[in-house]
């Protein structure tokens, strides 16, 4: 017996993403240096995108475009237009693609004889690189070799050995005394304690080579004597050791000045990194001044030369052109939304921490994300692609957009406060504490309570502090 099969049809609303709208998502999420290369790179590609913004060089051809194209602009509008010019359009068209593929079409320049860019370019040595090289200068022999290249492969940011001996032995291919000369042969290169398994081993490689006439340093730096003295439990150590407590604050000081507990961070590559404020924000008389940087940013325009061209080219010539025409013409728009829609959002994040750029940081506000969505009349994640990676210049000092946002602690007051102006209170504190006789975290919870009313639990305190990479009083004590 046959069954029917039955079809059913249903209609759905979706969102197409199409690539001019994942452009214009995109352009929202831009800073400022971000959308001047992508600006420049459209320049490049898109023949029919003009700046304005300075006077442009043009070679034999386009110039024949453009005064016939003026030409035309003089004339009335029921005369010949630039079709009727004699101009081989197609032939300027094929002119201007086989410049589009490089310089070697078009006559070459100058500099063509130069080595590209990036054989005068320099990079920075990684710490496996720096090692490796040490490495190959040695006498080692092939099973040591091995395992040390295991162990370059295996360092953290911090220059420790992430795996286990075992691990090493096991992907050398080697014994476990043979791993572990390669290992100990890492500890003997530059960076010294490179390859430790733990603080104190990393600590105790560099003590034994820069102080080894003194028997104190590895006592020190091993066992259950370094967790004292991260606690700076000077005098547990002193009779432990049966040492003067000056003395062992003098071996502290020497721990701070000359050893590294990371010896690998100066082969990170963390560049210092510059912010261009995207925006700025000036208080002029009784009212406030919001600015966008438009610094280096040209006025863009949909060459009006290539739309003549039309009536002129071919079929394809033709897509191609409207369809550079189009995203001429879309990039401009989603350009003049994007200024508009930021500065929507700073004037919205204006209104609801107005008391910040009157005052400070310690008058931020509790705010959310939905709040300005609301107030500007946009989706939450517009709000957060604007905000994103932006930063505004304001007489408190440079911040990024998302700092405004900080989510409500409840006061014993009834009302709430921004979670980042009580941690903004907490690094007060900190910064002006005797530095011998540190704040511990329920004092400071005491002292916001007595003196601003703030109303926050030592659990609280420590998690902000732990926020602000702030370490904990027993660390922060000084004895020196």
């Amino acid at each position: 017996m046959r069954q029917g099969i039955e079809q059913l049809a249903t209609m759905t609303h979706g969102l197409v993403m199409t690539p001019r709208l994942q452009q214009a998502i995109k352009l929202l999420q831009y800073n400022h240096i971000e959308m001047l290369a992508h600006v420049e790179e459209a320049l490049l590609e898109n023949p029919t995108l003009e700046a304005t913004a300075a006077e442009a060089q043009f070679d034999e051809s386009e110039q024949k475009v453009r005064d016939a194209a003026s030409a035309g602009d003089e004339a009335s509008p029921e005369g010949g237009g630039p079709a009727e010019s004699g101009l081989d359009w197609e032939r300027v068209l094929e002119q201007m693609n086989d410049r589009s593929r490089g310089p070697e079409m078009s006559g070459g320049t100058i500099h063509d004889d130069l080595p590209p860019i990036e054989a005068n370019l320099t990079y920075g040595q990684t710490l496996p690189q720096h090692l490796e090289f040490q490495l190959h200068m040695l006498r080692a022999s092939a099973a040591e070799t091995a395992a040390a290249d295991v162990v370059l492969n295996n360092l953290d940011d911090r220059g420790w050995l992430s795996i286990t001996a075992e691990e090493v032995a096991a992907a050398a291919e080697v014994t476990l005394e043979e791993a572990i000369d390669g290992i100990e042969l890492i500890q003997t290169l530059d960076p010294l304690g490179c390859g430790a398994r733990s603080l104190g081993e990393c600590l105790r490689i560099q003590a034994e080579v820069y102080f080894p006439e003194d028997p104190i340093f590895p006592v020190l730096l091993i066992d259950e004597h370094l967790h004292d003295l991260e606690r700076r439990n000077y005098a547990g150590i002193a009779k432990a050791l049966a040492i003067d407590l000056e003395d062992v604050v003098e071996y502290h000081r020497m721990i701070r000045e000359h050893l590294d507990p990371m010896p690998g961070r100066a082969f990170t590559g963390d560049d210092a990194r510059y912010v261009i404020p995207d925006i700025t924000c000036v208080k002029m008389g009784n009212d406030w001044l919001i600015t966008l940087n438009e610094d280096g940013m040209p006025d863009l325009r949909v060459s009006r030369y290539y739309q003549k061209i039309l009536k002129g080219a071919s079929k394809a010539d033709k897509e191609y052109l409207l369809d550079k025409l189009r995203g001429a013409e879309f990039l401009i728009k989603s350009i003049h939304k994007r200024r508009k829609t930021i500065r929507r959002v700073m004037e919205s994040i204006l209104k609801h921490q107005r008391e910040f750029f009157e005052f400070g940081a310690d008058h931020l506000r509790p705010l959310v994300l939905q709040d300005v969505a609301d107030d500007v009349g946009v989706h939450m994640s517009t709000v957060s692609r604007a905000t994103t990676n932006k930063y505004v210049n304001t007489s408190h000092g440079i911040f990024e957009l998302k700092y405004f946002f900080s989510a409500a602690v409840r006061q014993q007051t009834g009302g709430d406060m921004a979670a980042e102006a009580i941690r903004n209170r907490i690094k007060t504190l900190i910064s002006a504490e005797n530095q011998r006789k540190p704040l511990s975290d329920q004092q400071i919870a005491d002292t916001l309570s007595k003196k601003d009313g703030i109303a926050v639990a030592r659990r609280t305190v420590a998690k902000y502090r732990e926020a602000l990479g702030i370490l904990p009083s027993s660390h922060r004590k000084q004895m020196f």
